[in-house]
């Protein structure tokens, strides 16, 4: 999530299936800074009407092989996320489900931010303990200076540079599926199989476009004809989903895969945020039968609703978006104990972890606080 994705003289339409074009490849930058033109750095709204999301990215990637300069290296990089962020949520979803932690560590930044950057502001001294930066921009800067786009994440950090080496955040958990398998835990499941990538891909696009980014049409829009527009074209490919679902468990096959990932981290954050803030009001996600017992089913499924913390989430938008809530005020719901009612989807039948198994207890220091989760 980029601190600065709503003003719309940065903004680009994305038409790729990784969402993204490069800004970054292979360690060279595009020579135009974009990041001082004037504009209002807290306006979220589309003055234009319709909100097209910035997609230009640090595409760089860590492979085996380090074709790019940089190979899968236990130790070597950081993940770099805010819980509220539900592009950054997705990453830390699948390190989990993968049992990448002790290969890959992780950094928090707050709920909020400032103008410019993702600050550190949870660790002690608002510092980051490995990276000893306060700023995530100062990783973005080590590595380009007067990096000309927004400060996104989730990132993944070169520890001993401090270096960013990628923001690209749709190719890096497919990465970390299939680029880090070689340290995956014994009985992770399989995200991205090969015979499924193309229907994985297929759904996950539609996911992205419609729905992960269609909420924010919605909140972002500067005009009724794009808001209206962006609010039909959400709910009619949440109903696609519901259809798709009625009668098996999940999106691809009968296992958890990347495309779950995409589609939970938006339903997560459906009534604490986009119902009410975003207004895609015309059902709650607890109004919707399959659609809610598929993301209680998810949640309830270790890796899931353990890295949710609703609090975070609510500040975050509620919080940051000035322009869309001027009072800033947080509201104290929704009630999220209906997280925990059975949801019955069991008898859909389908194997969430394939021939694996869920992962363990969540590492300390990586917990959701008491009192931000479900309850």
């Amino acid at each position: 999530m980029n601190p600065r994705y709503g003003n719309a003289r940065n903004q680009r339409r994305s038409r790729t299936l990784t969402y993204g074009k490069p800004i970054v490849s292979d360690r060279k930058a595009t020579p135009r800074d974009t990041r001082f033109e004037g504009q209002d750095d807290e306006a979220y709204v589309s003055a234009g009407g319709e909100f097209d999301r910035d997609t230009q990215y640090i595409t760089t990637r860590i492979t085996t092989e380090g074709r790019d300069g940089f190979p899968v290296e236990p130790g070597r990089y950081r993940l770099i996320v805010a819980r509220a962020c539900p592009w950054a949520n997705r990453a830390m979803i699948v390190r989990r489900l993968l049992g990448l932690e002790d290969v890959l560590s992780i950094g928090f930044c707050g709920p909020t931010h400032d103008k410019r950057s993702w600050t550190f502001d949870l660790d002690p001294g608002a510092v980051d303990p490995v990276l000893k930066i306060a700023r995530l921009q100062d990783a973005y800067f080590a590595r380009i200076p007067n990096y000309p786009k927004g400060i996104t994440v989730p990132a993944i950090v070169e520890v001993p540079t401090g270096k960013v080496v990628t923001n690209d955040f749709a190719q890096m958990t497919l990465d970390l599926s299939t680029e880090w398998e070689a340290h995956h835990r014994a009985g992770a499941p399989q995200l991205y199989p090969e015979h499924r990538r193309d229907e994985i891909d297929d759904v996950a696009r539609r996911i992205y476009v419609d729905i992960n980014d269609g909420v924010y049409r919605c909140g972002f829009a500067g005009s009724q004809l794009a808001y209206e527009a962006a609010y039909d074209r959400l709910f009619t490919a949440l109903d696609w989903l519901s259809d798709r679902l009625t009668n098996q468990r999940y999106l691809v096959g009968d296992t958890i895969t990347e495309a779950d990932v995409r589609l939970f981290t938006t339903l997560a954050r459906f009534d604490s945020v986009y119902h009410g803030h975003f207004k895609c009001n015309r059902h709650k996600l607890s109004e919707m039968a399959v659609l809610w017992a598929y993301a209680r089913d998810l949640f309830q499924t270790p890796g899931f609703g353990d890295t949710i913390d609703f609090a975070q989430i609510k500040q975050h938008y509620y919080v940051v978006h000035a322009d869309i809530n001027p009072t800033r005020i947080v509201p104290k719901g929704p009630d999220l104990n209906n997280w925990h009612i059975p949801h019955g989807r069991e008898t859909l039948g389908g194997r969430p972890f394939g021939e694996g198994t869920p992962p363990g207890p969540v590492p300390e220091g990586e917990r959701v606080p008491a009192g931000h989760d479900a309850g």
